[in-house]
């Protein structure tokens, strides 16, 4: 497969220092997630709902942050932003937290949703106090409530993300399986560095999800190789197909399990979420629920 040699170099010098030694939280503890990508188009918030939708079917309690201003997340499982009152751009001015997070129609999936104002809070944070950490500082309170905390970033390295990755204990970052995959990976690296540098020492790359998966191309196969080969162990074993019903399942609102729960995709989501119970496991006892999320 034909690549960049300079982001192939820039990814390979600044792996090792944010993968983690071991993937595996303290037994117990919540943990916080950022999904991050600043290439636009590669499944980020895609994999932010689904990966949501298929831990609370397993029995965890997650909350799912939308810090994009363009809301996806927050439509993705059925909230109309029309209607929303108060979310991220609220807790990240400290005017607003817990009254602001809503029910999903997925049992143990609640949503922090983004509204329209939130488009303007980059512009804000610039001058405010302790900028970089005011997601952290909302969502202190939260953590408790919930195994999981998901947080779905802007496809930028701007404040917002950066607040992301300050505030979480573990990046995941989702790569398609297309040309150019590892493009522009080297700024994140650089952006974790400093990150972990000056705001959360304890930053890894907690994860990595290959997306858009098509076997019908050799391609897709090559990126999956030198995607492995640059992040090892970090790489998670599934792989998210390409998959039209997973395209589909936004418009309905619907994550993949509610909108085709016997399609691949909501396959793969299911064992993806399988790992990362066992990457960060809690000490709560999952129970088994039905697809319309009812306890068993």
């Amino acid at each position: 497969m034909a690549e960049d040699e300079s982001t192939t170099t820039q990814v390979e010098e600044g792996v090792a220092q944010v993968l983690p030694s071991s993937t595996q939280a303290e037994t117990g503890k919540s943990i916080v997630l950022a999904l991050t990508n600043q290439k636009g188009g590669v499944g980020k918030t895609t994999t932010a709902v689904n990966l949501g939708a298929c831990l609370a079917e397993g029995g965890a309690r997650v909350l799912l942050v939308d810090l994009d201003p363009q809301g996806n997340a927050t439509t993705g499982v059925g909230i109309d932003r029309g209607s929303v009152k108060a979310g991220t751009y609220e807790l990240l001015g400290g005017t607003g937290g817990a009254e602001a997070i809503l029910a999903t129609d997925v049992a143990g999936l609640d949503v922090l949703p983004s509204t329209i104002d939130l488009a303007g809070a980059e512009v804000e944070l610039v001058s405010a106090f302790a900028r970089e950490t005011k997601l952290r500082q909302g969502l202190a309170g939260l953590r408790g409530e919930y195994d999981f905390v998901l947080i779905d970033s802007p496809p930028s390295l701007g404040l917002l993300t950066v607040n992301a990755l300050a505030a979480c204990d573990e990046v995941v970052v989702p790569i398609q399986c297309e040309y150019y995959a590892l493009e522009g990976l080297g700024q994140l690296i650089r952006t974790l560095d400093l990150v972990r540098d000056g705001l959360n020492p304890s930053l890894r790359v907690g994860g990595v999800v290959l997306t858009m998966f098509d076997a019908r191309t050799k391609l897709a196969e090559q990126v999956v190789a030198e995607v492995r080969r640059h992040f090892g162990d970090a790489v998670f074993k599934s792989i998210i197909p390409r998959s039209v019903r997973l395209s589909e399942a936004p418009g309905f609102g619907k994550p993949i399990i509610r909108y085709d729960s016997s399609s691949r995709a909501a396959t793969s989501y299911r064992e993806l979420a399988a790992e990362a119970r066992a990457r960060w496991p809690i000490a709560r006892p999952q129970a088994q629920t039905t697809t319309e999320g009812e306890s068993r």
